[in-house]
C-alpha cells in the first residue's frame, strides 16, 4: 500500500512555529509522505523558524509584495496553491489557525474535493470583527475541512455546536506548546544561544522586565494609547520594557516618536523564535494583543495581559494565566502596576496552571493521521 501523501501549507512565522513540530512528527512516519508548501507572507520570520526546525520547503510560492491589499493576497493565493494541489495531487491537505494562506489552501483543496486537516481548530471570540479578519478565516476553514484538531476542550465544544461530527474532532493540546518546550531546552542546556535577549538581560539588571508585543490590525487605532501607557510604566526605575517591534512601518512609527528616548525602554527589530522564547523565559510579565502568546507565556509561568476587548482563547482567562485589559492607557497601567506592587496578585497569575498543552500535541496529530490513513 503506498503512503498518503500530505500537503501542508503554511506562509507565516506563527504558522511555522506551530508546524514545524507537527511536520517533524509527520515525517517519522512510514505511512505518510509529508510535502511542505510555504506561500512566504512573513519571508525572513518564516525562513528563521525553519531554519531552526531544518526543515526546507519543496516549495516556496514566494507571494509577498509589499503594501498588499488582503482581497490581492487571497487571489495570489488562491491561483498559487491551486497550481501546486493540481501539480502535487495530494491526499489531504494540512493547515494551521486563521491566517490568509490557511483559508485560501482550505479553499482550492475543497475546490478539488481533497480532504483538509484543520490544526489549532475550533477557536472562537464569537465577535467577526475581533479579531479580523482571523476570526472570519478559521469559521470559514471549519466548515470546509474534514479533521479538526482542538487544542484545549473549549475548541472542542465550539466545534460540536457547529455541527461537526464528534468522530472529525480530536483534541490533542496545542502544538505551539510542543515548537516553545523544545527551543526552551535548547537555551536552557546551551545547546542554542539567544545573544540579543543575553545583551538585555545584562543592560536591564536589576530591573523586572516587560515584553510587549503589538500587531492586531483591530488596534491599529489604539496604538498612541497603548504607547501612552507604556510611556506611564517606564516612569518606574525598577522595570524595563522590551519591545520586539513588528514590521508594519505604521506600529513601529507610534512606539518609536513615544518611547525610542526612554532609557528603560528597548524597541528591537522583530526576534527570531529562539530569541522571542528567551525573552519570554526571561520577562516578569507579558503585555500582548497576540494570540499565540497568551498560550506561550503561561507555558513559561509568565502572566499576561491581553490588550484586546474579546479573545479566542478564554481558556487562560478561566485559568487565571491571563486577564483581559483593553486598550485604555489608563486600565492597561492600572493591571501592570497591580502586578507588579502586589506579590499575592502576582504568584496566583503565575503559578496557575497553563490550559493549552503538555509539549505532546504532534505526536497525537501525527498518529490520528497515521490511522486515517489505512
Amino acid at each position: 500500500m503506498s503512503a498518503q501523501r500530505l500537503l501542508v501549507v503554511l506562509g507565516t512565522r506563527p504558522e511555522a512555529i506551530k508546524l514545524f513540530p507537527v511536520i517533524r512528527s509527520l515525517r517519522e512516519q512510514p505511512a505518510l509522505e509529508t510535502v511542505v508548501c510555504v506561500t512566504g507572507q512573513h519571508r525572513a520570520l518564516l525562513d528563521q523558524v525553519l531554519d531552526l526546525a531544518d526543515i526546507r520547503p519543496d516549495i516556496d510560492l514566494d507571494l509577498m509584495t509589499p503594501g498588499q491589499s488582503l482581497d490581492a493576497l487571497a487571489g495570489r493565493l488562491l491561483n498559487g496553491i491551486g497550481a501546486v494541489l493540481d501539480a502535487e495531487r495530494p491526499d489531504r491537505v494540512i493547515v494551521q489557525g486563521d491566517t490568509a494562506s490557511a483559508k485560501c489552501a482550505a479553499l482550492s483543496a475543497y475546490y478539488r474535493r481533497i480532504p483538509v486537516v484543520h490544526v489549532e481548530a475550533g477557536l472562537r471570540s464569537g465577535d467577526l470583527h475581533h479579531p479580523w479578519p482571523e476570526e472570519g478565516n478559521r469559521r470559514i476553514i471549519a466548515t470546509l475541512a474534514d479533521l479538526h484538531f482542538a487544542p484545549t476542550e473549549n475548541a472542542a465544544a465550539a466545534l460540536r455546536s457547529e455541527g461537526i461530527h464528534a468522530s472529525r474532532i480530536h483534541m490533542t493540546g496545542n502544538s505551539g506548546i510542543d515548537a516553545l518546550l523544545h527551543v526552551r531546552d535548547l537555551l536552557r542546556s546551551k545547546a542554542r544561544r539567544a545573544p540579543a535577549i543575553e545583551d538585555l538581560a545584562e543592560r536591564f539588571a536589576g530591573r523586572r522586565i516587560v515584553a510587549v508585543t503589538c500587531h492586531r490590525r483591530e488596534n491599529l487605532g489604539a496604538l498612541a494609547s497603548i504607547a501612552d501607557a507604556l510611556r506611564m510604566l517606564a516612569a518606574r526605575t525598577d522595570v524595563a520594557i522590551v519591545m520586539p517591534l513588528h514590521p508594519n512601518p505604521e506600529v513601529g512609527a507610534v512606539f518609536r516618536t513615544a518611547l525610542e528616548d526612554l532609557p528603560n525602554v528597548a524597541l528591537t527589530d522583530p526576534l527570531d523564535y529562539p530569541d522571542f522564547v528567551a525573552l519570554l523565559d526571561a520577562c516578569y510579565v507579558v503585555l500582548t494583543d497576540s494570540g499565540g502568546v497568551q498560550e506561550e507565556a503561561p507555558a513559561l509561568g509568565k502572566p499576561v495581559l491581553v490588550m484586546r476587548e474579546t479573545t479566542e482563547r478564554p481558556e487562560g482567562i478561566a485559568a487565571g494565566t491571563a486577564r483581559l485589559v483593553g486598550t485604555e492607557a489608563g486600565c492597561i497601567a492600572d493591571e501592570l502596576a497591580r502586578l507588579l506592587d502586589a506579590p499575592a496578585a502576582y504568584a496566583a497569575m503565575a503559578r496557575a496552571h497553563s490550559p493549552y498543552g503538555d509539549g505532546r500535541a504532534s505526536g497525537r496529530i501525527a498518529a490520528v493521521l497515521r490511522q486515517e490513513s489505512r
